[in-house]
């Protein structure tokens, strides 16, 4: 056994296929498949899932997975000790809905930055089924997601909860609607509608809010912040968890506003998830804490501001 064999894994599983996986190695594919083979018939267990789309770790991988990230650290770290400035440097994978990103996940990034400047982090956009697959499957660290009350998270996710919130109508500035100090389902179902695309929470509870009787005037997009741009530009109203907005420029700058929706006692909740059981980087684990502390900061300020402006539906 080779370390570069359980380099060429890790590899693998990053970047979903044996082709990627070379390309960022600088080795042929059909040397890095020969070597992930061997490994293979060495240790008596099928590591990689082939197929024509891509290579994917087994179940039998998955399981060992975190035994092989543990035999490449203690090597990371000794030749750090050996003084190979090129050890050390490590990343962080994140997978988000786009989850409180202007309030939570980025004033995060910037201090995670500051604090450990040899440990990259690399965000990725996915609707929240695939960030579960992603973290079964090890290809990610970290996901972002929203929950409904009464929603679970998978057998093979755990998580953290980071911030509850509500629901809420997000409309401009300058919209008639502003000056109401909520915005009923029938108010909202006459005007052109910011919808998520299917796979995110918030268009799950769209439908669950207007029924059949959709706006007959709707955009689709993926991601809060995106649907905020296109509210602020005044292409509709949309719906989304008050964690996602109170706080963005947008609204902080005058751009965007947000009522509660009438009648709705609906909870949503933020959650950082990760593979149940799964062994976490100190890079990982250090970025989930400062996830919790920002998130915590950010629920304060909600609150403070909910209690000194009532009306303002936030």
């Amino acid at each position: 056994m080779r370390i570069e064999q359980l380099e060429y894994i890790a590899a693998v599983t990053q970047y979903g296929s044996l082709r990627r996986a070379s390309e960022q190695l600088h080795i042929s594919q059909p040397a890095l498949s020969e070597a992930i083979t061997k490994l293979e018939r060495e240790l008596g267990v099928t590591l990689l899932d082939r197929r024509r789309a891509g290579a994917r770790i087994s179940r039998e991988g998955q399981e060992l997975l975190h035994s092989m990230s543990d035999v490449l650290e203690a090597v990371d770290r000794l030749r750090l000790a050996a003084g190979d400035q090129s050890a050390g440097v490590s990343s962080v994978r994140v997978g988000t809905v786009h989850a409180g990103t202007s309030t939570v996940l980025l004033p995060t990034l910037r201090r995670f930055a500051d604090e450990h400047p040899r440990t990259s982090v690399e965000v990725r956009t996915m609707v929240q089924e695939d960030i579960y697959l992603a973290l079964a499957e090890g290809t990610i660290d970290i996901g972002l997601v929203n929950l409904l009350d009464g929603d679970d998270l998978p057998p093979t996710v755990e998580g953290t909860v980071l911030l509850h919130g509500r629901p809420i109508v997000v409309l401009p500035v300058g919209h008639p609607l502003a000056s109401r100090d909520e915005i009923t389902v029938e108010e909202l179902r006459e005007e052109p509608f910011v919808g998520m695309r299917s796979g995110y929470l918030m268009y799950r509870f769209a439908h669950r809010v207007f029924g059949r009787d959709l706006p007959h005037h709707w955009h689709a997009t993926d991601g809060a912040e995106m649907g905020k741009m296109m509210v602020g530009e005044g292409l509709g109203l949309t719906l989304l968890p008050d964690y996602s907005v109170v706080g963005d420029p947008r609204e902080t700058g005058g751009h965007i506003t947000v009522r509660p929706l009438a009648g709705d006692r609906s909870r949503v909740t933020m959650v950082a998830a990760r593979r149940h059981n799964a062994r976490t980087t100190s890079g990982a684990r250090s970025l989930l804490d400062l996830l919790a502390e920002t998130a915590a900061r950010s629920q304060r300020s909600r609150s403070q501001r909910s209690r000194s402006q009532p009306s303002a539906g936030s």
